[in-house]
């Protein structure tokens, strides 16, 4: 799949008026008009409010008032965030038409950073699947392959991405629905520890079932790690403003020990994938131990004891280890006839531990099935320790080139 330019890349290049928002903007539009009819990766494009706000960056950006990385950058909403005056569906008909007010927190906070919204990603219905295929607006379909399923719940924030509609994407993540379509589509997911970027504005005003409001999670979906962490800094940044809890500059330990999950579920293709990930991050030097996935967990909708398990799950499932490694997905990635009419098809067995117990997890490319499906490498890390899950996942990234 061809490569895009990522935002670590482009953000000097703005500063330094190499390039204009507008050109930036344009060429994320044109991608989006050649590829929407494809692959349905947005429900709405906002192209002229998009070329508008580029040209107040271009204009910002020569005055001196530079904001940071994400200015002029094009980005993407999952469209269960609200967005003032811009429709807000979560892919269900009985939204179609719902407007919003109010600006989600974090889309407030990627605009007072600068970055220009294109456009709001399509998605699972209401957040409900793993498959990307069920939304009132039309089914997503995976960029590398169109026969086969994106991933969900955010399947086109995934296949946007992957194309170069947008750089970066602001999602959800409830049971895997960040890090399992960018395991299916070959690019970042990202979810930090609970409650660290604010979910204030999702679908405000709307019925939410409480299992979903405990496991659910923002989620960031980039091209690149280092493209991730600027996102996270820019959010929490916000949530540490307003007193909130964003993730802290944790210190790096003296010597990283890694994890390697042996409890996992996987098929052949997928556990080979895995083992060759597992040898690549071997040569960057880190102590390595067996540790099991905390997967005994109670069952979906059982929140009982659910504070009392995320306080104890650091001393409990990282004891002797900083972070863990397993598969992202348990299987290849799904055809579009075997997922159809099975929301869940695609297995979140490797990934909602993370969201029960509250924990930062990554997924990053790992390789291609034989197919040339892509696979996802997760990294799951201690409670409040987004720093060293990234820090591992950048080291990885840059090892596997």
């Amino acid at each position: 799949m061809r490569a895009f330019p990522r935002i670590a890349d482009v953000a000097p290049r703005l500063r330094a008026r190499d390039i204009s928002a507008v050109e930036v903007v344009e060429a994320c539009l044109a991608r989006i008009e050649e590829l929407q009819p494809r692959l349905n990766a947005f429900i709405t494009v906002l192209d002229e409010q998009a070329r508008e706000q580029a040209r107040q960056a271009d204009e910002d950006i020569r005055a001196g008032r530079y904001l940071g990385p994400l200015h002029g950058i094009p980005v993407g909403v999952k469209d269960f965030y609200d967005t003032a005056n811009v429709r807000t569906t979560a892919a269900f008909e009985p939204f179609r038409n719902r407007v919003p007010r109010r600006d989600a927190e974090a889309v407030a906070a990627l605009k007072d950073a600068g970055a220009i919204v294109v456009g709001k990603t399509n998605m699972h219905q209401l957040g409900t699947g793993t498959t990307g295929l069920e939304s009132a607006f039309g089914a997503v379909r995976n960029p590398v392959n169109d026969a086969y399923i994106p991933g969900g719940s955010s399947s086109g924030s995934a296949a946007a991405v992957a194309t170069g509609m947008c750089y970066a994407t602001l999602d959800t993540d409830a049971i895997g629905s960040c890090r399992l379509p960018a395991a299916c589509c070959g690019v970042v997911g990202f979810k930090p520890t609970f409650g660290a970027i604010g979910l204030k504005g999702i679908l405000e005003g709307e019925k939410t079932d409480e299992t979903i409001l405990r496991f659910a999670h923002a989620g960031i979906t980039t091209r690149s790690v280092d493209d991730t962490a600027i996102m996270v800094d820019t959010l929490s940044d916000r949530a540490n403003r307003r007193g909130g809890s964003g993730p802290p500059a944790a210190e790096a330990p003296a010597t990283t020990r890694i994890g390697i999950a042996d409890n996992f579920t996987a098929d052949a293709e997928i556990a080979g994938a895995f083992e060759s990930a597992v040898d690549v991050v071997r040569t960057i030097g880190y102590p390595f131990v067996r540790a099991h996935a905390p997967f005994d967990m109670p069952t979906f909708g059982d929140l009982r004891t659910i504070d009392a398990d995320r306080a104890a799950i650091g001393d409990r499932a990282f004891r002797g280890i900083d972070v863990l490694l397993l598969p992202t997905t348990a299987t290849t990635v799904l055809t579009v006839e075997r997922a159809t009419g099975k929301p869940q098809a695609l297995s979140a067995a490797n990934t909602m531990f993370a969201n029960y117990f509250g924990l930062p997890a990554i997924s990053v490319p790992c390789g291609v099935d034989s197919r040339g499906l892509p696979v996802g490498l997760q990294i799951v890390g201690r409670p409040s320790d987004e720093t060293t899950v990234l820090r591992v996942a950048r080291e990885y990234q840059k090892a596997a080139r």
